[in-house]
């Protein structure tokens, strides 16, 4: 029998793209760039970005004007960016590799986007692997984790995402609720009895989409010490952790401590907020601009942030919700180039010191957490040097680690999890009946 030959790169993606990813049926992202994988080794140079979230689009255009933290750079660098809906940048991105077609330099991939390119070695095929970049920063680097296909790292987040908890500071003293309430359990025991007086909620769950849903869901598991998938991408569900995290929020929805709601950005939560019924919740430190000054800008000053309490059975005082990880397309022209964009405005000082002035996106390095310059900052709208929480949670953050099948586990997930909440099911029952649709779609 004579050997036969590895699929290339092509055929690689044009397998991946066969397995459920698509071509774009909205209008195509406009083309960036040269077709040429001549490299670029000096001079003028624009790195084509395709991004979903204006707030990147204003750090790397601040970051590319910032002479100082361009200073020797044999590159002058512009950048032309492509603003795009997550999901369409991912389909488009991998349509253009099959076509041969212009490909971004750098590219955004929002964290629920990112399994889509763990298949197939899509990721080995179009990105830059990281190893030796990120290689100098050891532990210091934080949340690769999400991003690493069989050991190997192809981007970086943008934000920690670290979650904290949120609450109204003034009516945690109107009704006598301790700031620094040890344990969810005990919270949960001032919750309910607000709940009976006041119907005053202090948190929430989604109830809307399985993304939200099981987002809601892996916050409080990763914080109790479990997760969704290990280093080698065998799932890891199926665990006391995931039972009692789920039994934990389904009392909370029963008695009223935690508020069931569609989603946390909508009108309904907008209405909670706005009326005190919701005083306290756990979300990511981008909630402080899109989900608290978004909606109840009038309330300045009256909330706080602390580290989460903990859960008494173990676990940690953060979590983690969310991200975006910027990836270097590779065997192209300006590769070298954008890898350099890449590290001079994501690992150095100056550069997540200016992605933080820009957007409020948090340090990946940990050692910025003492940097005096952050803990100096007080947020205008909390009143408080946030660092001083921020620190402390940082140290003390879950790792979390997904695969492949991640869009399915949150597909098949999602209605489980909504039946344990609202008592259709036990959480036990409900984190099988999961398991076993996820088994059955991967057969598939």
């Amino acid at each position: 029998m004579t050997d036969r030959k590895p699929p290339g790169r092509r055929a690689l993606l044009r397998g991946g793209a066969g397995l459920g990813l698509g071509l774009l049926a909205a209008p195509a992202l406009s083309a960036c760039g040269t077709a040429s994988s001549t490299p670029v080794a000096s001079g003028p140079v624009d790195i084509s970005l395709w991004t979903h979230d204006p707030g990147y689009i204003t750090t790397f255009e601040a970051a590319v004007a910032d002479a100082a933290l361009m200073r020797g750079s044999r590159f002058e660098f512009g950048v032309d960016i492509t603003n795009a809906a997550p999901s369409d940048i991912v389909t488009r991105m991998i349509a253009q590799a099959v076509a041969d077609g212009d490909t971004p330099d750098l590219a955004g991939i929002v964290i629920d986007q990112f399994p889509r390119v763990m298949v197939s070695g899509i990721a080995e095929h179009l990105f830059t692997e990281l190893t030796e970049t990120v290689r100098p920063f050891g532990d210091d680097l934080l949340k690769l984790a999400p991003y690493t296909v069989d050991g190997v790292p192809y981007g970086l987040d943008s934000d920690n995402s670290i979650t904290v908890y949120y609450y109204r500071r003034d009516l945690f003293d109107e009704l006598g609720v301790p700031e620094d309430v040890e344990t969810w359990e005990e919270l949960a025991e001032h919750g309910e009895r607000l709940n009976a007086d006041r119907e005053i909620s202090l948190g929430m769950v989604a109830t809307g989409d399985n993304g939200s849903i099981v987002n809601g869901f892996l916050q409080f598991l990763l914080q109790r010490g479990g997760g969704v998938f290990d280093e080698r991408g065998e799932i890891t569900l199926q665990s006391a952790e995931a039972v009692e995290v789920l039994e934990f929020m389904a009392r909370g929805v029963r008695t009223g401590f935690l508020l069931a709601l569609p989603d946390p950005y909508g009108s309904a939560c907008a209405a909670a907020l706005k009326s005190g019924r919701l005083a306290g919740t756990a979300m990511p430190n981008w909630y402080n601009a899109y989900g608290l000054q978004a909606n109840v800008p009038d309330q300045a000053g009256r909330w706080r942030m602390r580290t989460l309490p903990r859960f008494s059975g173990g676990g940690h005082i953060a979590s983690t919700l969310g991200g975006t990880a910027f990836t270097v397309l590779k065997d192209k022209a300006r590769s070298d180039a954008a890898l350099e964009l890449l590290r001079r405005v994501y690992l150095t000082r100056e550069g997540q010191l200016l992605r933080y002035r820009s957007g409020g996106y948090l340090p990946t390095l940990r050692s910025l957490y003492e940097d005096p310059e952050l803990l100096d900052i007080e947020d205008e709208f909390l009143g408080q040097r946030v660092f001083d929480v921020y620190g402390r949670a940082a140290d003390d953050l879950p790792l979390f680690r997904q695969d492949a099948g991640m869009q399915i586990l949150t597909d098949v997930l999602g209605g489980p999890v909504l039946d344990a909440l609202r008592g259709r099911t036990s959480p036990a029952a409900a984190i099988e009946d999961g398991l076993a649709a996820y088994r059955q779609q991967v057969k598939r």
